[in-house]
């Protein structure tokens, strides 16, 4: 696992988890190897970078051929504003939070430049407050790595 916040880490560590990294999703390179994981996911963090250009170029970077990435951002139309203001009603804080949601074009956009292939979209809500007064339309994504050309293979 590997989250900007010590807290979230130690959430985890409280799961049960141990093998967990302290770093920045928009900090290039990722503390992996290249080639080195078959699968990566990423839920409840993508709301919060405006350009993901560097998570999809490390993540095609560090997964295996053919391996998988799921994620989910928050959804919104073409015609939409992009940033969203999320009020202190709904974060629990004394302070506004601003979150970023993308439409499918930009995240289409990201997958098929960072060499990933499509394979599935699921749209949901998520509840903003806990009273359910008020929801984020999210989508969800299945998409997997393409093989990278050889040079050695012949077209």
């Amino acid at each position: 696992g590997m989250d900007l916040a010590p807290e979230m880490l130690d959430a985890c560590r409280g799961k049960g988890f141990t093998d967990l990294t302290q770093h920045d999703l928009t900090a290039r390179p990722y503390p992996f190897p290249t080639g080195s994981l078959d699968h990566a996911v990423c839920v409840g963090t993508l709301n919060f970078i405006r350009d993901l250009t560097p998570v999809f170029e490390e993540t095609a970077r560090i997964l295996r051929d053919g391996g998988v990435f799921v994620f989910a951002v928050g959804d919104r139309d073409e015609d939409e504003p992009a940033e969203l203001e999320v009020g202190p009603e709904h974060t629990m804080t004394d302070a506004p939070v601003t979150m970023y949601r993308h439409s499918g074009r930009q995240v289409e956009a990201w997958v098929t430049a960072s060499g990933f292939t499509l394979l599935r979209t699921l749209a949901f809500a998520v509840p903003m407050d806990r009273a359910k007064t008020s929801s984020q339309p999210i989508r969800a994504y299945l998409v997997r790595k393409s093989a990278t050309p050889r040079p050695d293979r012949q077209c």
